[in-house]
């Protein structure tokens, strides 16, 4: 399903993606876990085209996109390659002027050109799907950060995307609301959605994940099951992090 090979990144003269090569399955979860500023967000935004790499190579089902600093990517084939992803974001980025129902439409109205009435029964059923159907005329200032989360899930399956990109997706809620957003993941992972999740919730990481990445100074130090990761690890540096983090 996902296949990146050799995978670099630079802002100015700071290399932050040093060579990246990772394989998910289709329909599994893969969680990347790391210390901050160590490449997490910025590889993920590399494979939707967020960010362009310089260098490598990126598979994400049938489409495949080699990576070179001469040679620019059309905006064709950078919607094309992204049309495949849905990503949800660390801050909602919701329409502040839509409604739920509106926001989960807009992009399937614009990008997908389906219907005004086709558009707005997925989005009811995607609204039902994340528990927040009864909230679907409600404004984002109406709503809880871990409901418009929520929203922000079902805006982003409404495209049909292959894979799922989460980035920290619930790092900017109270710890209250944290568990509902994690439970709407967990029953996209248990159905068999594509999921790349970018996380500091361990516990989630343990009992979802298919394979956890463990990334640090912009390269993948060790990967694997969260039983060979978080159980059995005998990586140095993979210690000195969950330990740090198990201290918290």
């Amino acid at each position: 399903m996902i296949h990146i090979q050799n995978l670099f990144k630079k802002f100015n003269d700071l290399e932050v993606l040093k060579g990246i090569d990772l394989t998910v399955e289709k329909g599994n979860t893969a969680v990347i876990i790391g210390p901050s500023g160590s490449g997490k967000t910025t590889f993920l935004r590399c494979l939707n085209l967020l960010e362009l790499p310089e260098k490598g190579s990126i598979s994400l089902g049938e489409k495949e996109i080699e990576f070179n600093e001469k040679k620019r990517l059309s905006s064709s084939q950078i919607t094309s390659f992204r049309k495949q992803t849905g990503m949800v974001f660390q801050n909602y980025n919701l329409f502040p002027h839509f409604t739920a129902l509106e926001n989960v439409m807009e992009g399937q109205i614009t990008v997908l050109k389906r219907s005004k009435d086709e558009a707005r029964k997925k989005s009811l059923q995607l609204l039902e799907k994340v528990g927040l159907k009864d909230r679907s005329d409600m404004y984002p200032h109406q709503l809880s950060g871990g409901q418009q989360q929520r929203v922000g899930i079902a805006r982003a399956m409404a495209m049909d995307p292959n894979v799922l990109l989460f980035d920290e997706p619930t790092s900017a809620l109270d710890p209250e609301l944290v568990g509902e957003v994690l439970k709407v993941m967990k029953e996209l992972s248990e159905e068999g959605m594509t999921m790349v999740v970018v996380t500091h919730e361990m516990q989630f990481a343990r009992d979802v994940a298919d394979q956890v990445i463990f990334m640090d100074n912009g390269v993948v130090v060790e990967k694997g099951t969260p039983d060979k990761v978080f159980g059995n690890t005998q990586n140095p540096r993979t210690l000195q992090f969950l330990n740090k983090v198990n201290a918290r």
